[in-house]
């Protein structure tokens, strides 16, 4: 999974890519590429079964966070996103947008005043008139070739790109509105912006920490929409913990009141607007932690691991984690019936732990 971190200049993007990745200030400053850094999904239930297993190796998820450079402020405005940008945001599999509530004398507004609404709403813009102009260039074309030669694909794409006009139309970003399966499909190539998982970061004051529900009201509009979190944090100080010892880390949020660190959080609305789950193979080799699509059918989950698996899939062994933890040990769970034999058709659930039988 790939996070692009985007935003308008200096909002705090540098802060938080070193709060998530612990990338020193230094290296996510440096000019050339786009920072880059993957990134280990912290997982407890990992830690516990590895603790169990003593595997030679564990092996977390991972999600690579990309820090997209921000364009200058003297620029003009219809140069905000170059195509080369567009298309890197368009790779990604979710948004993470940083707009700036703290106020700093020493870091001056590029807009001369300090409003992440305002701000917010100009990015979203951004990707409105960016998705409705693929969509209008789509149309026009598509237009002609259902006048010219008539195809029963051709004509289902056209209606489904007419509902995304009216939308964008309408400033409703397309992660808002349902689509059907059919319509997804027909979708999936355009890599829309306004319909990927959208998470909001509202880099705060430290004095707004303590305040962060009533600094986070006026976002609310935002936070109801389908596919989106709005979080508050403040990238500096996410990344001054980041550096510290975890003992120390911890009684430094409890100090601020912060529940958990930036990532956590993140990763947490990530996941859920997704819709990811994590399932575990265990073994005296490696322990590790693989993620899927909730609903995912054991067939696919087994290809997540390897092809060859899926291919000559039998059955799947699996125990959930809770039941597991319960017991220590898989021959426990076995002989007390909480270890379950699932066909091709089971849905992993978050948790489970599963050995895949398979022929080669």
């Amino acid at each position: 999974m790939k996070i692009c971190i985007v935003g308008p200049p200096l909002s705090g993007k540098s802060a938080l890519f070193g709060a998530l990745t612990g990338a020193s200030p230094d290296a996510v400053s440096t000019k050339g590429a786009d920072p880059l850094a993957v990134v280990k999904v912290p997982d407890e239930r990992l830690e516990k079964l590895a603790a169990v297993f003593e595997p030679k190796k564990k092996t977390a998820a991972s999600i690579e966070f990309l820090e997209l450079s921000a364009i200058a402020a003297s620029e003009p405005r219809k140069a905000d996103f170059s195509e080369q940008l567009l298309g890197k945001l368009r790779a990604a599999d979710a948004l993470l947008a940083v707009v700036r509530s703290f106020r700093d004398p020493c870091v001056p507004h590029p807009r001369k005043s300090v409003d992440a609404r305002r701000d917010l709403a100009a990015l979203e813009a951004d990707f409105l008139l960016s998705d409705l102009a693929i969509v209008e260039g789509r149309v026009e074309r598509l237009t002609k070739q259902v006048a010219a030669k008539k195809s029963d694909r051709d004509v289902r794409e056209l209606a489904v790109l007419h509902k995304c006009r009216s939308l964008l139309e309408a400033e409703t970003p397309l992660r808002c509105a349902e689509f059907k399966p059919h319509e997804e499909i027909l979708l999936r190539g355009f890599r829309f912006l306004t319909q990927k998982p959208f998470i909001v970061a509202v880099n705060l004051d430290e004095d707004e920490i303590r305040r962060e529900s009533e600094v986070l009201a006026p976002f609310a509009a935002w936070a109801s929409q389908p596919n989106t979190a709005v979080v508050g944090l403040s990238a500096r100080l996410e990344r001054e913990i980041r550096q510290l010892p975890e003992a120390d880390a911890r009684s430094f949020r409890s100090d601020f009141g912060i529940a958990g660190s930036a990532l956590d959080r993140l990763i947490a609305a990530a996941y859920r607007m997704m819709g990811l789950v994590s399932f575990f193979t265990v073994g005296s080799d490696e322990v590790k932690a693989w993620t899927v699509g909730e609903g995912t059918d054991a067939v696919r989950a087994a290809g997540a691991i390897h092809s060859d698996i899926a291919r000559g899939f039998i059955r799947a062994e699996v125990v959930s984690y809770r039941d597991f933890v319960a017991r220590g040990d898989i021959a426990l769970c076995r002989s007390a019936g909480a270890l379950r034999l699932e066909g091709k058709d089971y849905a992993v659930r978050d948790g489970d732990i599963i050995n895949f039988r398979f022929a080669l």
